[in-house]
C-alpha cells in the first residue's frame, strides 16, 4: 500500500515523487519504458549522445534571484544551482523577412532591438510589457483571453505581433492560430525577460539528479510498468492494474500522462473527455558536425525563423511545414571555457502526425531522408550553411513522441484545455504535467511540484 502511487517518470513525475518523499510519503513512480524522462530524455547511437526534447531550459534568472520558477523548483526539491550546472544562452535571434530581432539573458537587449527595427512601436512594446509584469499567475480569468486581440489593441505592427508568437508558440502553445493571454505572459517572461540556459551534460544531468534524489529519499521507480486501468469505485481510484495483470493500491494516483491518456485508463464508464486531443506536433533533425558552429561563422543559441510576414501555427497539411522553424545548436551556450566535443545542429519543424502515424515501415525510413534534406534546405536560408560538415545525422517525428510520451496524436504540449487545479471527476485522481497547464522542462518539474503540494500533502 502507498501513500501515492505516480504514473509516468518525466520531469513532473520525478519532481512530486521527490516533493512527496521529503515528507515521509511512500511513493511509487510507474513507467511504461525502460527509461525515464518522457520526451525530455536522451540516448546513444553509433557511439553518441543524443538529448530529446531539450532545446534549452527557460526561466533562466541570474544567480542569486529568490523568485520566479527556477529559484522555486530548487528550493522546493532542495536542489542547488551548481547541481544543475546552467550555462546561460550566447544569444538568440527571430528572423522574419527583412527583420531580426536578437535576445539574450539581458532583457534590455531585445528592447534596444525593438527600439532599432520598430521605433515607433516601443512605448506600446513596454505597455505590454508592464501588461505581462502585472500579470497573475493565479488569476485564471487570463486565460479565456486572447493573446492576438489583447496584443492587437496595444501594438499597430502586425509583423512585430507575429514575431513575439513565433517563439512562444514553438516552445508552449497547445492551441492552434492563438494563444491565451495567460499562458501567453508566462512564456513571454520565461523566454524573453528571464532566459534561456542548457546544463553542459544536456537532460540527462537533470533527470540524474531527480532519480538520485528520489531514490535517496525512499521513493521505488519502476520501470516496464505500464498502467492499462484505474480500478474505480465510489467515485474513487481503488486500485491501479498493470499491463503485467499485478495490482497496486494507494491513497491518491497522480498521473503525469496527459488528461484524456489518463481519463482512459479509468474503468468507471464515464465518458473519456469533451476536450479534444491537441493537434500540434514535431519533426527534428539532428546533424553532428564535425566542427564547431562558431567557426562557420554560426554564433547564435537559438534561431526562430519564419518565411513570410504571417506566421502560421496549425497542424500542417504536408507531412511537415518548412516554411518556420527553430534552429538550436547546443554548443552556443557559455560554458565557462569548456566546449561540447562535436558540433550540433538541430532543426525543430510542425509535422503531421496522421502522415508519419500511416507509413510502412519502409516508407517511414524513406520519408525520414527525404524530409530531414527538406527540413534542413529551409533552415539553412537563415543560418550559415552547415551541410558539408555533417558526420552523423538522426531524426525523430511525431511517431516518436507518441512512442515516448504516450500522447495522443503526437501532441507535444498535450491538450489545448488545461485543467489548471489538476483535479479530476474522482477525489483521489489528479494530473500534473503538460496537461495541467505548465510547458517547458522548468514548467513541468514546478507542475509536479505544484500538485503534489496542493492534492497529496494536504493535512
Amino acid at each position: 500500500m502507498y501513500d501515492t502511487i505516480i504514473i509516468g517518470a518525466g520531469m513532473s513525475g520525478l519532481a512530486a515523487g521527490i516533493r512527496l518523499a521529503y515528507f515521509e510519503q511512500r511513493v511509487c513512480i510507474l513507467e511504461r519504458h525502460t527509461t525515464i524522462g518522457g520526451l525530455n530524455s536522451f540516448y546513444r547511437m553509433r557511439g553518441r549522445d543524443y538529448d530529446v526534447g531539450l532545446h534549452a531550459l527557460t526561466n533562466i534568472t541570474p544567480r542569486g534571484t529568490k523568485r520566479g520558477p527556477l529559484a522555486r523548483l530548487l528550493k522546493q526539491l532542495r536542489l542547488t544551482r551548481d547541481e544543475l550546472q546552467i550555462a546561460p544562452q550566447l544569444g538568440s535571434e527571430v528572423v522574419f523577412p527583412g527583420v531580426r530581432l536578437r535576445f539574450s539573458n539581458d532583457f534590455e537587449l531585445l528592447r534596444a532591438e525593438i527600439a532599432r527595427e520598430f521605433p515607433q512601436q516601443i512605448d506600446n512594446f513596454e505597455r505590454v510589457v508592464s501588461e505581462i509584469v502585472e500579470y497573475d499567475d493565479l488569476d485564471e480569468s487570463h486565460q479565456a483571453v486572447s493573446a492576438r486581440q489583447k496584443l492587437g489593441e496595444i501594438i499597430s505592427e502586425p509583423l512585430l505581433i507575429e514575431m513575439f508568437f513565433c517563439p512562444l508558440m514553438f516552445y508552449g502553445s497547445a492551441r492552434e492560430h492563438d494563444m491565451d493571454w495567460g499562458q501567453f505572459s508566462i512564456m513571454f517572461r520565461s523566454i524573453f525577460m528571464e532566459g534561456l540556459g542548457r546544463p553542459y551534460a544536456g537532460v540527462r544531468l537533470i533527470l540524474k539528479h531527480l532519480v538520485r534524489k528520489f531514490r535517496g529519499l525512499g521513493g521505488e521507480l519502476k520501470l516496464r510498468s505500464g498502467v492499462e486501468r484505474l480500478a474505480v469505485e465510489g467515485g474513487r481510484v481503488c486500485g491501479v492494474v498493470l499491463d503485467s495483470g499485478e495490482e497496486l493500491r494507494a491513497d491518491r494516483v497522480l498521473s503525469s500522462a496527459g488528461w484524456l491518456e489518463t481519463m482512459r485508463m479509468c474503468d468507471d464508464g464515464q465518458p473519456v473527455s469533451h476536450r479534444g486531443a491537441g493537434q500540434l506536433s514535431f519533426c527534428e533533425t539532428i546533424a553532428t558536425l564535425d566542427v564547431q558552429p562558431e567557426k562557420i561563422g554560426h554564433r547564435s543559441t537559438i534561431t526562430f525563423f519564419n518565411d513570410s510576414k504571417k506566421f502560421s501555427w496549425k497542424k500542417p497539411d504536408e507531412p511537415c511545414d518548412v516554411h518556420s522553424g527553430v534552429i538550436c545548436s547546443p554548443n552556443n551556450f557559455d560554458y565557462g571555457g569548456q566546449r561540447l566535443e562535436e558540433g550540433t545542429m538541430r532543426i525543430t519543424a510542425l509535422a503531421n502526425f496522421d502522415y508519419w502515424n500511416d507509413l510502412s515501415e519502409y516508407d517511414y525510413e524513406m520519408e525520414k531522408l527525404r524530409w530531414y534534406d527538406r527540413i534542413t534546405d529551409s533552415g539553412v536560408r537563415f543560418v550559415p550553411d552547415y551541410r558539408h560538415r555533417v558526420i552523423d545525422t538522426d531524426m525523430f517525428t511525431p511517431a516518436t513522441v507518441v512512442r515516448f510520451t504516450g500522447h495522443e496524436g503526437g501532441a507535444i504540449y498535450g491538450t489545448p484545455e488545461k485543467q489548471f487545479d489538476g483535479r479530476t471527476h474522482l477525489d483521489n485522481l489528479f494530473v500534473c504535467g503538460t496537461d495541467q497547464g505548465f510547458v517547458g522542462i522548468v514548467g513541468s518539474i514546478v507542475s509536479g511540484i505544484s500538485m503534489a503540494n496542493r492534492h497529496c500533502l494536504k493535512g
